[in-house]
């Protein structure tokens, strides 16, 4: 919704509503993504949530880490000492798959997202579509 209206200040309400996020809830997202610097917070009559860049130069990645940071594997998850800081062919190759998540998530942006042709956009089933 904030890429959707970008410069336009959203109250957490508002895009809780848009998002049927429960706003509890997602003025903890929102919180995040301001101390990561993704978003500035304004207050008063006229304030709210506003992009702090365009959705032109923000990609998934960016907000994915700010929320909920992809946790990769550098060591055994399960503290065998046996595997050390080599992991098991298991571990390998659940940490090469969030590799492939990573840069498929830096690869697009949130404009990206919003100009794809298709019937539905992400998250916000009551704006209009503009593709």
């Amino acid at each position: 919704m904030l890429a959707d209206r970008e410069g336009i200040p959203q109250t957490a309400q508002a895009v809780s509503e848009v998002t049927q996020v429960p706003v509890g809830y997602l003025s903890k997202i929102m919180l995040g993504l301001v101390k990561a610097g993704l978003v500035t917070s304004r207050r008063g009559l006229h304030g709210g949530f506003v992009l702090s860049s365009t959705a032109a130069k923000l990609t998934i990645y960016d907000v994915v880490e700010a929320v909920d940071p992809i946790r990769r594997i550098t060591t055994c998850p399960l503290s065998l000492a046996a595997h050390g800081k080599k992991l098991c062919s298991l571990h390998r190759r659940l940490d090469d798959a969030l590799a492939t998540t990573e840069t498929a998530f830096r690869a697009v942006t949130l404009q990206q997202l919003l100009t794809q042709t298709g019937n539905s956009r992400p998250l916000c089933p009551l704006l209009p579509s503009s593709g």
